[in-house]
């Protein structure tokens, strides 16, 4: 079987759930988006350290399972995101919160490393708004949105950490 199918050539795609849809369908921007942060996230695992590295995987994992979540319309995923994994990332927030002033607003660039950092706070930010604008269309999990909510709040102390 070969990765061409040429039934995208004429810009649509099909989702998991088995519907075709253009390639621009605000469902295709929300995870489209995510696939793109994931990608960034693994860069930035080559620049953290061993302990926010095995962090950033945990979540590489979770925004696959997302991704899964929202490319099925209509479908409920079998291994939707849930209570647990939003609770696990607002726990690690707040430890890792102590360790840090806020100050007000951060200029990104303080280092290269915090500024890789920052783009996937940014990319994420951009999926929720994605996600967002889905769930005025259709239903999406609660889950999910309170997910990349504090995943951006994540990788916003993460960057902080990164100096």
């Amino acid at each position: 079987m070969s990765i061409v199918t040429k039934t995208g050539d004429k810009g649509q795609t099909s989702l998991w759930s088995g519907e075709r849809v253009d390639k621009d369908d605000i469902r295709v921007e929300a995870y489209g988006a995510l696939d793109e942060l994931t990608s960034h996230l693994g860069e930035v695992k080559h620049y953290v350290s061993k302990a926010n590295k095995n962090v950033l995987e945990d979540v590489q994992r979770d925004i696959i399972r997302v991704m899964g979540e929202l490319a099925c319309k209509g479908k409920k995923s079998n291994d939707p995101i849930g209570a647990d994994e939003i609770q696990a990332l607002t726990t690690l927030i707040h430890k890792m919160e102590k360790d840090i002033k806020f100050l007000g607003f951060v200029i990104p660039g303080k280092t290269i490393n915090s500024a890789r950092i920052d783009i996937c706070r940014t990319v994420c930010r951009r999926a929720e708004r994605r996600i967002i604008t889905l769930s005025k269309q259709e239903e999406v999990s609660d889950f999910i949105l309170q997910y990349v909510n504090r995943l951006s709040d994540l990788l916003f102390i993460i960057e902080e950490h990164s100096y």
